[in-house]
């Protein structure tokens, strides 16, 4: 995976230099009891984009991420340090989220089964709301495995490039282009409706998105 370019950590209010997310774990390692609280303010927001376009239920959500920044607080000694913080950060919380769906055992649907979906479930044409759009999405990803969602979660609606998905998900890119082609493929005959829609645009952030340590 390419990393990005070095770009100098902010400053504060009082116009020190930021501690960059590594730093901060490594502080919070060695007993600073306010470090990790930074850590989550920089990157629940984000944690929780990804846990609520994955689970598609806001308490799921929020128990996964929830459940994510204690493992991440616990494990904070794991981390080696050659992946940034946030790859490892976004690593855990999908893996919290795949935990949660695993438990569930849900099966996962067939491909006829996701066509007579489409056909039965097919909105009407006055349905153009983006956010009865980003309704349709979620649901439409709720009948994927849970290693094929997660893939377009992170590529096709959080726009992190196939690489930076892989150092998240720990598995090869050609992995993750495979777990993404055959969910689209899947989902095409559910959502082939929305294809033409400019509200479909705007429903996942742009593309391009970096993972990038603070």
């Amino acid at each position: 995976m390419t990393s990005p370019p070095d770009i100098p950590p902010p400053a504060d209010l009082s116009g020190r230099t930021a501690l960059s997310d590594a730093d901060l774990l490594t502080r919070h390692i060695e007993g600073d009891s306010t470090a990790f609280s930074e850590i989550v303010k920089r990157h629940r927001d984000r944690m929780w984009a990804v846990a609520l376009r994955t689970l598609g239920d806001p308490d799921e959500a929020a128990d996964a991420v929830q459940d994510a920044f204690v493992s991440a607080y616990r494990k904070a000694e794991s981390f080696r340090g050659d992946a940034a913080v946030t790859t490892w950060l976004h690593r855990i919380v999908v893996n919290a989220c795949l935990d949660r769906m695993r438990r569930k055992s849900v099966r996962p649907v067939a491909d006829d089964e996701l066509i007579e979906a489409a056909e039965r479930d097919m909105p009407l044409p006055d349905q153009t709301a983006e956010r009865e759009v980003s309704l349709e999405v979620t649901a439409a990803l709720k009948l994927l495995p849970a290693d094929q969602r997660a893939a377009l979660v992170l590529v096709d609606m959080m726009g992190y490039s196939v690489e930076d998905a892989a150092a998240v998900l720990d598995v090869p890119a050609g992995t993750v282009k495979s777990r993404c082609a055959r969910g689209r493929a899947k989902l095409a005959p559910i959502l082939s409706h929305l294809r033409n829609r400019s509200d479909l645009t705007r429903v996942s952030s742009p593309k391009g998105a970096q993972l990038r340590d603070g």
